[in-house]
């Protein structure tokens, strides 16, 4: 049975592969790259950077081949080629005795990923860390760290939220065992877009730093758990500091409605002197009182 899965997911991912359309230089398919016969290691947990500013799109982390073994591509803030364009991530699928690099792409809809959760919105199927909206891409803050007083295109979805734990890097036995849905088959027959340069150095850069090697990815562990609690205890201050402004604002409030009341007070007497003064009540005339 397991032998039945592997050959029919690796016909349907064949499929996905072979159904990219023609492109010219500007664009390229589905890439297949290298292939190795060890498998990556699991992915790195990391805090997310915080946006760098408008329109920037996330790109999450991934395991690169080089010739020193697997190399860490932290994840990075990009441009995108064109407004509404959105990134597959790429993915390491085994098949044929090798595991294979399956490289990402820019399209108008988001295609097969392996079933990879790369969290930050790529939960395995599809992108749910924001969206295109006439010319402007709005991030869902529920899953995307973004400054809200310099971004203000922004939304909270918590619903999408994906709570798997799950680092597995690669697609087939011993992995996601997951195959393309039918959405991400029609996404195969569009128009795709390469990695741009910046995402390209980006890998090169590093490649050239030992601590993004297998070897050191104890290390990097540490150091990314360290991050992501520093991140976390920065959020938990960010929230307190939210409540303390929501807090004063409601205290302004409170000051602003007691001073209208003191106004409205104030009109109202000076309203009843008014009428004192321009009607004096006459005084009353008792009999036996005349001389």
């Amino acid at each position: 049975m397991m032998r039945k899965f592997g050959l029919l997911q690796c016909f349907l991912l064949a499929v996905v592969i072979l159904a990219v359309p023609a492109t010219s230089h500007a664009q390229v398919a589905i890439g297949v790259g290298i292939s190795v016969h060890v498998g990556p290691p699991p992915l790195r947990v990391y805090a997310q950077p915080i946006c760098p500013g408008p329109d920037y799109m996330w790109t999450p982390g991934y395991w690169a081949y080089g010739d020193a073994g697997y190399y860490w591509v932290p994840g990075v803030w990009v441009m995108a080629p064109h407004p509404g364009l959105l990134w597959t991530p790429g993915y390491w699928g085994f098949a044929g005795g090798a595991y294979v690099w399956h490289a990402g792409y820019w399209g108008p809809h988001i295609g097969f990923y392996g079933g990879i959760n790369y969290g930050f919105g790529y939960g395995g199927v599809g992108f749910v860390g924001g969206e295109w909206r006439g010319g402007h891409f709005f991030y869902n803050t529920a899953v995307m760290h973004v400054n809200v007083n310099i971004i203000h295109n922004t939304y909270i979805n918590r619903r999408v939220i994906v709570n798997n734990n799950s680092h597995v890097a690669f697609n087939g036995p011993g992995g996601v065992r997951a195959m393309p849905t039918r959405a991400e088959m029609t996404a195969a027959h569009e128009q795709h877009f390469a990695a741009t340069n910046a995402q390209m150095n980006h890998e090169h850069t590093a490649m050239a730093r030992p601590g993004n090697r297998v070897g050191a990815n104890n290390r990097a562990v540490r150091n990314d758990n360290r991050a992501v609690r520093n991140d976390n205890r920065a959020v938990r201050n960010d929230n307190r500091a939210v409540r303390n402004d929501n807090r004063a604002v409601r205290n302004d409030n409170r000051a602003v409605r007691n001073d209208n009341r003191a106004a409205r007070n104030d009109n109202r007497a000076a309203h009843n002197n008014n009428q004192k003064n321009n009607h004096p009540q006459k005084e009353d005339h008792k009999p036996g009182r005349d001389r």
